[in-house]
């Protein structure tokens, strides 16, 4: 079973961070990297070749990771390197196949479990996909710019790096901890560059298919710029109808409140008035809440006709005055709580009305 710090490397592999792993097996460099992993069985250095990374391999080997070692098909890493420049040709010949060759020629005639070598899986490429990798017609070293340049970026971002932060110290303690800022850094650079590569190769391969995509975004986008149009005009009406609707509540409850009181304190009924009886302004709510269906409607901008409702509903429900209009007829078993609640409205009225000088 795989320790955590293979696990870190096997990571570092699939992500293709050659950075963090570069750092990683400087910082531990006991790790053993002759290990396998998965349902395959393959080693980090299978990994590498599998995708295609020939800057891990390459570490990889530099670091000790075993040529000859197989997976559960008894496949070494050179025969998915051979396979993969099968079917990609020579770029992945000479990243991949070349520097498994130069490290362990031996593996070049290694069988898997079928008896098939490297050497078998290389007889199927073309001529012309098979010739000498590092040489021209002419017998002088081809070079691969591009790879010279990211070898290069690679080589001086680990310089800068280590002459700015020093080396890795050997506290195991800080071992899982995230590699500096820098590498990061010169990671995303590295992440960029192929990002960069892969949307030029995208762009060239679909042409007018880009421009159609792009066209279909922009119309998704106007389309969910008038939907949300739409949505804010819908919320924007059912705010405004909530608000007619609890106007007409309120408007409801003071007609009703006025009704009440014309039918209660005017007329020549001498029935008995129990606290349900009187007509408060608001029977479930609050003093407060009482006072605002009194109010409602009201300018308070127009101090002298507010002053003038105030005062009105200062001596309807002024306590002596409730006592005189009212008192003969309230039933004996509510009567103080029916005063207390006209006590308190007056006290509420008079509080508004000192509030106004």
């Amino acid at each position: 079973m795989a320790s955590r710090r293979q696990k870190r490397v096997l990571r570092y592999v699939e992500e293709g961070s050659l950075l963090k792993l570069k750092s990683y097996l400087r910082k531990h460099p006991d790790i053993e990297l002759n290990f396998s992993r998965g349902s395959k069985g393959r080693s980090p250095l299978h990994l590498a070749c599998s995708l295609g990374d020939d800057a891990v391999l390459r570490l990889l080997l530099k670091k000790g990771a075993d040529p000859l070692r197989k997976d559960r098909r008894g496949d070494t890493a050179l025969h998915l390197a051979a396979n993969r420049a099968l079917k990609h040709g020579k770029r992945a010949y000479d990243d991949l196949v070349v520097p498994l060759r130069k490290s362990c020629p031996v593996a070049m005639e290694t069988p898997n479990r079928a008896g098939v070598t490297p050497q078998d899986v290389l007889q199927w490429m073309r001529a012309d996909q098979f010739q000498d990798a590092t040489m021209a017609g002419d017998g002088t070293t081809k070079t691969d710019p591009e790879k010279e340049w990211r070898e290069k970026l690679f080589g001086e971002c680990q310089d800068e790096f280590f002459e700015t932060f020093g080396q890795y110290d050997n506290d195991l303690s800080r071992e899982d901890a995230e590699p500096d800022d820098f590498v990061d850094w010169a990671e995303q650079i590295r992440r960029e560059y192929h990002e960069k590569r892969r949307a030029q190769a995208q762009r060239e391969a679909e042409g007018s298919v880009s421009g159609r995509k792009r066209k279909k975004k922009e119309q998704e986008a106007e389309s969910h710029k008038e939907l949300q149009a739409r949505l804010e005009a819908e919320h924007a009406e059912y705010l405004a109808r909530a608000a007619r609707k609890a106007e007409e509540v309120r408007l409801g409850k003071k007609q009703r409140y006025e009704e009440k009181c014309a039918a209660t304190f005017q007329g020549g009924s001498d029935s008995r008035l129990g606290y349900s009886d009187i007509p408060w302004p608001a029977p479930q709510g609050s003093v407060r809440e009482m006072v605002e269906v009194m109010l409602h409607g009201a300018d308070r901008k127009d101090k002298t006709a507010f002053r003038k409702l105030l005062k009105r509903q200062q001596t309807l429900w002024h306590p002596d005055k409730f006592a005189q209009r009212c008192g003969a007829r309230l039933e004996d078993s509510e009567r103080g709580r029916i005063l207390d609640t006209v006590t308190a409205l007056s006290q509420e009225l008079n509080k508004l009305s000192e509030s106004m000088k």
